[in-house]
């Protein structure tokens, strides 16, 4: 399909708007407001997940309201329908993260379910917080609709004495308190001013490490990942929108026609140069399971391995998206990985153009003309291999992954410090229990354990604003916030509550952590290893009912996704 011209196919919102069979279906749309033009126009449903919950999402009703103008005067029928979302921040370190990574699948499902429904012709993925992101990119892949990805944008960044601050600096603020390191005052005060508005969180944590994959990787056109949220160019990119999806519909461009296996290999690519979220690499696996192309945890760490780090945003850095929008966006960091051959070109991309000719007809500062310390050139990159790293062994056979925010040759083998469940291990942190060396372990925090996969940056920032960011680690079968840095290997497979071997652990193991060689190790011989494991039995189930039981019976493995959809390949 690539480079070819097609030509629209019938439109299937005609089952619901054409013959005379079909006037009662007519009279309801009549009583919304839609005339003889509309009904004869393809008919594209707006996905919002708009919601007072979160601020990411708070503004993301003005964001649809424009694209849906754009769409209605490139002579669309918009009609847009909510779906749901959760704050990650809100319900980090408590009960109800749980929630936060079935939300990608109940939104994933519910667009599916609307779009299939109504018979609509194509779909506007709307996002904001962070699980919204692949839960979109995967409906859009599975109803195979002509489609364009729209991100709400984010945050600009909070001010605290001269310097700016995210919400990353806030559950860092947490550990230092604790360590009395400083005042609550001073936290409070950080509080007030961290978050100043509407918009996902600006470092490259989830939401900007997703919203920059939409771009590489064909489902957002270039440029549209970086406009922050409450700017006049934000509502530009939603505008645009409603014009590029009325194209796509015309050239019967969908989402099988743009997404390849050379398309996620991008994927990977700019996520190791920009430093993505861990996060990142279970939802592009769940994209790639949705789009039926092979993909393994392998692969993260194969390319890599070969992808010099260009990009030093938060939280390793101390710049955030709305600095990099600055400078040109996500397309200058696309072009200079593109010039050095780490980029596939010839993919395609939402607007018909391949990446590379996309590129073309942008805008852009020259490379000459960017002078800034948070982006590097390839021949002189911050690291010669990119920041996503899998680690392996007999504690990890199918992976745990790492992101690198500081020393890329971290190798601690230390003394094991068992949790089952993070609050236990929280609990630890906060009553200063740490010691110099231990190897902390939280388990039956995975997809079917958790069940859930919570994310745990209360726990990571606590240990990091204690001052262990060098000579503490910590292992999981659970994730991490992408604002999460230091030493934490989250994703550990096969999980606890499947019998993976990190249910065998002890306190007091001897662990090894050595990330230049991509080891994740307890010193025992498999036959010691086996017996504990043949002692083990599984946990009761701490769900009855409810969708916290239903989805700890549907998730598959993190390692290759941690997807539910019975048609996606859950186990290669």
């Amino acid at each position: 399909m690539q480079g070819e011209s097609k030509k629209r196919t019938k439109l299937r919102s005609t089952e619901v708007t054409e013959g005379v069979e079909r006037a009662p279906h007519r009279a309801m749309f009549r009583a919304m407001g839609y005339d003889d033009k509309d009904l004869s126009s393809p008919l594209v449903g707006i996905a919002n997940p708009a919601a007072d919950i979160t601020p990411c999402n708070v503004h993301l009703d003005d964001v649809a309201q424009t694209a849906y103008d754009g769409i209605d005067e490139s002579g669309g029928m918009p009609i847009e329908f909510g779906t749901i979302t959760v704050s990650d921040a809100i319900s980090m370190g408590t009960e109800g993260m749980k929630a936060s990574l079935i939300s990608r699948e109940v939104i994933a499902d519910s667009v599916e379910l609307v779009s299939f429904a109504e018979r609509m012709d194509a779909l506007v993925t709307v996002a904001g917080c962070d699980k919204n992101l692949p839960g979109m990119m995967m409906a859009a892949i599975r109803t195979d609709l002509p489609s364009v990805f729209l991100y709400g944008g984010s945050i600009m960044p909070g001010e605290h004495e001269g310097r700016e601050i995210t919400v990353q600096s806030l559950f860092e603020g947490v550990g230092t308190v604790a360590s009395g390191e400083m005042t609550e005052e001073e936290l409070d005060e950080m509080e007030r001013n961290a978050c100043p508005g509407a918009g996902a969180c600006g470092g490259m944590f989830t939401a900007n490490t997703m919203s920059s994959i939409s771009e590489v990787i064909g489902l957002a056109p270039l440029g549209a990942a970086s406009p922050p949220a409450e700017s006049d160019e934000r509502y530009e990119v939603a505008h645009e929108t409603g014009k590029i999806v009325l194209d796509a519909v015309e050239s019967d461009r969908r989402p099988s026609d743009i997404l390849t296996k050379e398309s996620f290999e991008n994927a990977i690519t700019l996520q190791a140069a920009m430093g993505g979220s861990t996060n990142g690499v279970l939802h592009v696996l769940a994209m790639a399971a949705e789009a039926d192309i092979d993909l393994s945890i392998e692969e993260f760490d194969e390319i890599s391995s070969q992808t010099p780090k260009i990009a030093n945003l938060q939280p390793g850095g101390s710049h955030v998206m709305k600095d990099l929008h600055e400078i040109g966006g996500v397309p200058v960091v696309i072009r200079r990985l593109l010039a050095g051959g780490y980029l596939h070109g010839d993919a395609m991309t939402i607007t018909g153009n391949t990446i590379a000719e996309e590129l073309e007809t942008l805008n852009l500062p020259s490379d000459e003309e960017i002078d800034v310390d948070f982006l590097a050139t390839v021949d002189d990159p911050f690291h010669k291999e990119g920041a996503i790293k899998i680690l392996t062994g007999n504690l990890s056979p199918h992976g745990g992954v790492l992101k690198v925010t500081g020393n890329e040759g971290f190798n601690l083998t230390g003394p094991a410090r068992v949790f089952d469940g993070e609050e236990e291990a929280m609990a630890y942190v906060q009553e200063g229990e740490i010691e110099s060396g231990e190897i902390l372990v939280i388990r039956n925090e995975g997809p079917q354990g958790g069940p859930g996969m919570r994310e745990m940056l209360g726990v990571t920032a606590a240990v990091v604003g204690q001052g262990y960011e060098d000579d503490v680690a910590l292992l999981t079968d659970g994730r991490f916030s992408g604002a999460t840095r230091g030493p934490m290997i989250g994703h550990i497979a096969p999980e606890a509550a499947t019998g993976g071997p990190i249910a065998a652990l002890e306190d007091g193991d001897t662990v090894t952590v050595d990330v230049r060689e991509r080891e994740l190790s307890v010193d025992l011989s498999e036959e010691a290893l086996n017996a504990r494991l043949e002692d083990w039995e599984p946990p009761e189930p701490e769900y009855e009912g409810g969708f916290l039981r239903k989805y700890a019976d549907m998730f598959g493995s993190a390692a290759n996704g941690a997807v539910t959809n019975p048609a996606a390949k859950r186990n290669k």
